[in-house]
């Protein structure tokens, strides 16, 4: 892969830059906004959980402490991706508090690995709506901000467009949301490219050890053999460092860590054989 990314970005890297981010309260999300935060960004994100859940890790109070204490700035806004005013909340919190926005992370997403005659019109519904609308949603409410910006970004978190017949195939409804995902941010890369304002798609080469995939993707087995979030924090870092030209891509977060100089990725875990994440064809289906 030839890119200008080549290094792990400094501790000072992202200061003074301003974060607007979809979800955050645990799993990848809270990874990325402390990874960026202990770089110097400031962190603004968007949550419903207020309260503890047994069957989730953390709230937004507690991913808030958690950013701030890397020596962040950071602010939590309680609401919905779903709702245009929450998202309106949100932006103006960060105009507010930090002065814009520089950085958009469409983080937040609903799952639904549901074949097509399982999935209720309600949950087809939820999923568009959370991902497919939000990421649209949330990037349009930044956009006045980011060609404001002189280093403005859009990283969205969803996969690269695969057509292989067996993923086009699995769960049609969520496959829609995701590459929906993909396909907006592609656009918005094209239609921003004058303006500066570098759009790229960021996912995981394997499941990745959160609730989630805890609760809706195989309990503790797949937990086991999945990787931290960590690597998804390090791997955002790295594309948000990237030049501005770098744009209109979807990129794997091990790819970017490697090109960076980590070449032992280990210490992310994952027991072998490692649980490939969903949309990626496994090395041996690519030979």
């Amino acid at each position: 892969m030839s890119t200008s990314l080549v290094t792990v970005p400094g501790p000072s890297a992202f200061e003074g830059r301003t974060v607007v981010m979809s979800g955050g309260s645990r799993g990848i999300g809270l990874a990325i906004a402390i990874e960026l935060g202990r770089r110097g960004a400031n962190i603004v994100m968007l949550a419903k959980t207020d309260s503890p859940d047994p069957r989730l890790d953390g709230t937004i109070h507690t991913a808030v402490d958690a950013v701030r204490a890397t020596g962040a700035h950071a602010v939590g806004v309680i609401g919905d991706l779903r709702n245009d005013s929450d998202i309106a909340r949100l932006v103006r919190t960060a105009v507010e508090e930090f002065g814009g926005v520089d950085i958009c992370v469409n983080n937040a997403s609903a799952l639904a690995p549901t074949a097509t005659a399982d999935l209720p019109m309600k949950k087809y519904d939820l999923v568009q709506q959370v991902n497919a609308r939000g990421t649209f949603a949330l990037t349009q409410a930044c956009l006045p901000h980011l060609r404001r910006s002189d280093h403005a970004r859009v990283v969205t978190l969803s996969p690269p467009i695969n057509l292989n017949p067996d993923w086009l195939g699995r769960f049609p409804g969520y496959m829609v949301s995701k590459y929906g995902m993909t396909l907006a941010t592609l656009g918005f890369a094209a239609e921003w490219r004058d303006d500066g304002i570098a759009c790229n798609c960021l996912w995981p080469e394997t499941t990745i050890a959160t609730a989630a995939v805890r609760n809706l993707l195989g309990g503790d087995e797949t937990v086991a053999h999945s990787r931290s979030p960590q690597i998804m924090g390090d791997a955002a870092a790295v594309l948000v460092a990237a030049s501005a030209d770098v744009t209109g891509r979807c990129f794997i977060d091990a790819d970017l860590v490697r090109d960076a100089g980590v070449a032992d990725l280990s210490p992310y875990g994952g027991a072998e054989p490692l649980e490939y994440d969903f949309f990626l064809d496994p090395p041996a289906a690519e030979e």
